[in-house]
């Protein structure tokens, strides 16, 4: 490739890696004037010293701090999810064939772009992701011990807390069906779970702590079931959400909506797409059954007449999914607005049959 300046650079587009970069450049006609590999440290240099133009990354482990470097740069620096770029891949997979269909990607105007996230935010979202992997592996454990048990003929009502409670009873009552080997291997797990349990409600007070602190995370907890666990989660993962252009879209991203498949004039709608942030998703649903199971709480949030009548027509879990979607909204709005979840009753709205 001839020898290019970077004055001709117009855009760019990077694949990253752990220690290598591959680094692909057009210019403003779209032709190819630089194909070349970086080290980290190269490549820090390298663009601290390219005029300001249009940067392309794929959203990926180190690709946030990388970002805001560039941002701090001048330069418009982009991350995309790297489904959205694999279209626009050409030839066999190899690393510069992956940069220059970033670098194409990135220049699409109805192109989906991921918001670049502050230090502050994957702080927040660490704690998350070491509490999720400690709950999981607490739940692993207490359905290990509850499965030696049931071989041994000893059956607990379903429940982590009846096990919490019934435990330590059963291993001073039942060492007539538990032999000392086994007492010994559930009194280990059990010393386990203490410990997870420990972790666990560390980093939730230290999750709450932050939440309470954080203005968003004070809006968004005004919402119907969100608590500091959900609005911290999703102030970590959209921060005040304005890549979103509605609440709908924010609810699409989720996976909270049915999965279209219409074709002509058909409009066929399936089960949820499951798409985007599987574990916000999760705490969304979780956050609408705490609002089902209280409904002495409906009609101060003004859902009294629009869950009475989807409970009507709906199965109970797909009630929840819709609650969900419509909670995931509210939030949305709480954030992009800057103000508090407050319901107001208007005396020309129809009141509830």
């Amino acid at each position: 490739m001839p020898k290019t300046t970077s004055a001709e650079i117009a855009v760019v587009g990077i694949d990253i890696g752990k220690n290598s970069f591959h680094v692909v450049g057009f210019d403003k006609r779209g032709a190819i004037v630089l194909r070349r590999k970086f080290s980290r440290g190269q490549l820090e240099t390298w663009l601290a010293n390219l005029p300001p133009c249009l940067i392309g990354m794929e959203a990926c482990v180190g690709a946030h701090h990388l970002a805001r470097k560039l941002i701090a740069l001048g330069h418009d620096a982009r991350l995309m999810p790297a489904k959205y770029v694999r279209p626009y891949a050409k030839g066999q997979k190899n690393d510069f064939n992956d940069a220059e269909a970033i670098a194409e990607a990135v220049q699409r105007p109805m192109m989906k772009f991921v918001a670049t996230k502050t230090a502050d935010q994957l702080d927040l979202q660490a704690l998350h992701r070491v509490r999720e992997r400690f709950v999981g592996q607490r739940t692993g454990i207490v359905n290990q011990i509850r499965a030696f048990m049931l071989e041994r003929g000893i059956a607990v009502r379903q429940g982590i807390r009846f096990l919490r409670t019934e435990l330590p009873i059963i291993l001073s009552t039942r060492t007539d069906v538990l032999s000392p080997r086994m007492l010994h291997v559930i009194e280990d797990l059990a010393g386990d779970w203490r410990r997870l349990d420990e972790r666990i409600e560390a980093l939730s007070s230290e999750i709450g702590a932050i939440a309470a602190a954080d203005p968003n995370c004070q809006r968004t907890m005004t919402v119907p079931g969100i608590g500091p666990i959900i609005s911290s989660a999703t102030v970590a993962a959209i921060g005040t959400g304005d890549i979103f252009s509605s609440g709908r879209d924010f609810a699409a991203w989720l996976g909270i909506v049915p999965r279209q498949m219409s074709t002509g004039d058909r409009t066929i709608l399936g089960k949820i797409s499951k798409r985007g942030n599987r574990y916000l998703r999760k705490l969304f649903v979780q956050a609408a059954w705490v609002v089902l199971v209280r409904p002495d709480n409906w009609a101060r949030y003004g859902l009294d007449g629009w869950i009475t009548a989807a409970k009507k027509r709906l199965h109970h879990n797909v009630l929840a999914i819709a609650l969900a979607n419509k909670l995931a909204r509210i939030t949305w709005a709480v954030l992009a607005k800057g103000r508090d979840f407050e319901f107001v009753r208007t005396a020309d709205a129809p009141q509830p049959a």
